[in-house]
């Protein structure tokens, strides 16, 4: 049996065939999905479709990411977060609770989305922007600093 250490003690896993990156035995990514070499999917977090998730980016808990979005750089999505569409989520960004990134939506450098906050359509979070409780940022909003 393979195993890696996902940061707290070795666990039964696998290299995804689709990129070489580290999924736990208890996540769920598609053939389909794309995790590169130093990425890491764990918990329970399930990625399908045609999402990538690259660099030093992390889905766990119970996580969600599918369609065409892409996580990556050191981005962490994790808790009940989903990801979906064709988001962007890159930089140190952490999308987590129950928070939704779809659509359009693009969300880097430090930003935060968290709680029930939503970030859809084209809308933009960058920066040190934080979007969270039960907020709803959509359309061609930007939220930044």
């Amino acid at each position: 049996m393979t195993t890696f250490d996902f940061g707290n003690g070795p666990v039964p896993a696998h290299q995804h065939p689709n990129g070489g990156g580290w999924v736990a035995d208890t996540a769920y990514v598609a053939d389909s999905a794309y995790i590169a070499d130093s990425a890491q999917v764990f918990d329970n977090a399930q990625v399908f479709g045609k999402a990538r998730i690259s660099g030093n980016a992390w889905v766990y808990g119970n996580a969600v990411v599918y369609g065409y979005a892409v996580v990556f750089g050191n981005a962490r999505v994790y808790d009940n977060a989903w990801v979906y569409g064709n988001a962007l989520v890159f930089g140190n960004v952490q999308v987590y609770d129950n928070a939704q990134v779809s659509d359009n939506a693009l969300v880097y450098g430090n930003a935060r989305v968290a709680d029930n906050a939503w970030v859809y359509d084209d809308a933009l979070v960058l920066v040190n922007a934080q979007v969270s409780d039960n907020a709803r940022v959509a359309g061609n909003a930007r939220v930044c600093e």
